[in-house]
């Protein structure tokens, strides 16, 4: 698996949990989501994933260009 990062996703019961991105499918504007267990949680459209791990412990994440909005 090559996309693996990790972001805060509003799911359908309206609660917010940190999920890891597991596929993107540009075509349709959504990703598939994962826990750290490797169970899929299923897909969510891009509109309810609103956050993105950018550091961890101060560190800035590799290959994150692009993926952020300022």
């Amino acid at each position: 698996m090559g996309v693996m990062e990790a972001v805060a996703a509003r799911v359908a019961a309206g609660t917010t949990y940190l999920h890891l991105i597991s596929a993107v499918d540009h075509a349709r504007q959504r990703v598939r989501i994962s826990n750290n267990r490797g169970r899929v949680n299923g897909w969510t459209t891009h509109a309810r994933v609103y956050g993105i791990c950018t550091a961890v412990a101060g560190h800035p994440r590799p290959r994150i260009e692009g993926k952020t909005r300022s």
